[in-house]
């Protein structure tokens, strides 16, 4: 058997070992009770500035995003035009020791949208065991937890992390999650089951496998399409000095398989696999990267322009320029960066011709930011975008500038 199949057909067994392997590694020695230092993705969830009054008991906070854009697309232009993407509130409470809840709501393209992002309790029993039930973010790749707009120097979000990774991607479920410390590093993990994808994924509007499409379905935060639960396990050390990388997968049987005990079709499975990593160099160059890997089992109804599997990711490569006093405020900075990103909706080849099958996206995204401090970013991006289509004709290419600005508040 060649090595590609083996692994392959046994990705979700490798998984597991390398999840509980990071972790013995660590645990192998003392364990520490400190949850204060060395914050991880995993801990962007609760990472935010809050406003609290006095003894009140609820902090509130949030942030805003808002851009200007102009792109030409093969010499076609639509001109110049704004909006508000989001703008997102917080609201948490310590409602006693060690018990907590946070919940993250979100108004997309001035309240066209308005979504609960999280809305879940923690009970903190152990550094390394917590319970956490409610609405979750599933914890797959990085960027679907640690996705505040003013995070980043970029005014549009990942291609891979919103199109093959849905982000942002809750769902209605419980789990647990912690970590444990040993001087330097620091090991992380999270494991939850919670509601999952339908059948929408390849029953929509954009003629191709389509992971998105599952957030449209209104009824994911109360009951379950199949009854089937979606797993979600993430792992992931960090060194102080050296950074962080995480390993993560979702799983899930995405199609009715059955009605009342009549059997429908086969059980359909969806298998999300994402790496991440972030490190920091002389403390002055910040490289963030994930790459997902997406495997589909597709009816032979579907045409071969739904794709069983999907691939891509993106690396961020962040330079600090200038860090001082500037326009009188106190520890101003100015990044320059660049974001590459790559995404194939279609891997694989046409079962007549064996060609290439191409659906993919390409991009490059220069861009300079000025940071009053680091809870707010003016940006300012340049993105210049190939797309290919199915048959690999010649791609069609978008260039264009973006302004935006973003702040917690």
């Amino acid at each position: 058997m060649k090595t590609s199949t083996f692994i392959y057909k046994n990705r979700k067994l490798l998984f597991l070992i390398i999840f509980f392997g990071m972790g013995a590694s660590v645990m192998a020695q003392q364990i520490s009770n400190d949850t204060t230092d060395l914050q991880m993705n995993m801990d962007a969830v609760y990472n935010r500035p809050f406003l609290q009054a006095g003894s009140f008991p609820v902090a509130l906070g949030g942030y805003v995003e808002a851009h200007g854009q102009y792109f030409v697309t093969d010499g076609i232009s639509e001109g110049i035009s704004f909006k508000i993407p989001r703008m997102t509130l917080f609201v948490s409470s310590s409602i006693l020791d060690r018990i907590k809840f946070l919940s993250e709501i979100e108004f997309e393209e001035g309240t066209k949208e308005i979504n609960i992002e999280f809305a879940a309790l923690d009970f903190e029993f152990h550094p390394l065991f917590n319970l956490r039930g409610g609405i979750i973010m599933n914890p797959i790749g990085a960027f679907n937890q640690n996705h505040d707009g003013p995070n980043w120097e970029f005014v549009d979000r990942p291609i891979s992390a919103t199109t093959i990774i849905p982000s942002t991607f809750s769902n209605v479920g419980f789990g647990f999650h912690g970590k444990t410390y040993q001087k330097q590093w620091v090991w992380a993990y999270e494991a939850y089951v919670t509601n999952g994808f339908n059948d929408q994924i390849i029953a929509n509007s954009e003629g191709r496998t389509w992971l998105p499409a599952a957030k449209e379905n209104v009824d994911r935060f109360e009951e379950n399409f199949n009854a089937v639960p979606l797993v979600t396990l993430k792992t992931a050390i960090r060194h102080r000095q050296i950074g962080e990388i995480g390993l993560s997968w979702m799983g899930d049987v995405y199609n009715k398989y059955e009605e009342d005990g009549l059997v429908l079709d086969t059980k359909r499975r969806l298998d999300v696999f994402a790496v991440d990593f972030n490190t920091t160099i002389k403390k002055k160059v910040n490289i963030t990267g994930e790459w997902v890997w997406a495997f589909l089992n597709i009816p032979d109804t579907y045409s071969q322009q739904f794709g069983t599997q999907q691939q891509g990711g993106f690396v961020d490569v962040v330079y600090s320029i200038i860090k001082r006093k500037m326009l009188g405020w106190e520890n101003a900075r100015v990044n320059l960066a660049v974001r590459l990103e790559h995404v194939d909706y279609n891997v694989g080849s046409f079962n007549e011709t064996r060609g290439t099958i191409h659906d993919d996206l390409q991009a490059i995204v220069p861009a300079i930011s000025f940071r009053p401090s680091a809870q707010t970013v003016i940006r300012a991006n340049y993105r210049y975008m190939w797309e290919t289509d199915l048959l690999g004709n010649p791609p069609v290419k978008t260039a264009g500038i973006e302004i935006g600005v973003s702040s917690y508040f």
